[in-house]
């Protein structure tokens, strides 16, 4: 049995990860899935930062009796990266599904052009410091695929979305030590490993660090969302993860 603890990307909160969770439990896996620190109803103040989330997630790791594999969607990728340097011991595998470590000091808002920050700032502004999901048509204007979410499921995934702190968008998570001999996985889903391989090789900051021997990268072609367009896939992923991580 491995025991995997799921952190969803901006504005989801841990019932992202529910079809998920269910074939990882039928398999007789535990998982625990994580609602970030501000999010929904962990929700405290617009300021909450991304150390916050990440000192909150170096707490649940503490509590559990054994190494797991931990995994962060999009948004919460930083987040994981620091709370596994930070609480190494309770680490058996890092999985990034979607997204890429960033380097200290690099927040959310630096993967953007100028004008699309400015469009962010100027939202978090008008809602008090909050940053409300973008509907459909920013999301695939920017870049972030929504293919394989049917209109069902991009009608629940904005309905139960709740708005991501403004603290965690523009503030960066301050890494631990890497350690080169933890696993580490990067599920590559709205983007191919290939891709990945070539920014990695060029030295763009959010990737650079892919080129590591530590990193396996797996590609799972689907959107942004592949817990929510192909989460059977994306299971099968994470327990071959899990088969070969020693526990």
């Amino acid at each position: 049995m491995t025991t995997y603890v799921l952190v969803p990307g901006f504005w989801l909160g841990a019932w992202a990860w529910d079809a998920v969770a269910a074939r990882l439990r039928a398999d007789g896996h535990e998982v625990r899935a994580v609602t970030p620190l501000g999010i929904a109803e962990r929700a405290t103040t617009a300021g909450t930062s991304a150390e916050d989330q990440v000192a909150d997630i170096v707490s649940f790791l503490d509590a559990t009796p054994h190494p797991v594999v931990l995994v962060g969607h999009s948004g919460a990728g930083p987040v994981v990266v620091a709370a596994a340097e930070k609480a190494r011991e309770h680490v058996a595998h890092l999985v990034l599904v979607d997204t890429g470590p960033m380097p200290d000091g690099m927040a959310h808002i630096d993967f953007h052009e100028p004008q699309t920050q400015e469009w962010i700032r100027a939202r978090m502004a008008a809602h008090d410091g909050w940053y409300p999901i973008p509907d459909a048509a920013w999301m695939r204007a920017s870049g972030a695929s929504l293919e394989g979410l049917d209109d069902d499921t991009l009608e629940t995934m904005w309905a139960r979305a709740t708005a991501e702190p403004g603290g965690v968008v523009t503030g960066s998570a301050a890494r631990g030590v890497n350690d080169p001999s933890l696993p580490k996985t990067l599920v590559a889903s709205s983007f191919p490993a290939e891709q990945v391989r070539a920014l990695a090789a060029a030295g763009v900051p959010a990737f650079v660090e892919l080129a590591g021997p530590e990193w396996d990268i797996r590609d799972l072609p689907t959107g942004h969302w592949p817990m929510l367009s192909e989460p059977d896939a994306l299971a099968g992923v994470l327990q071959d993860v899990g088969a070969v991580t020693i526990m």
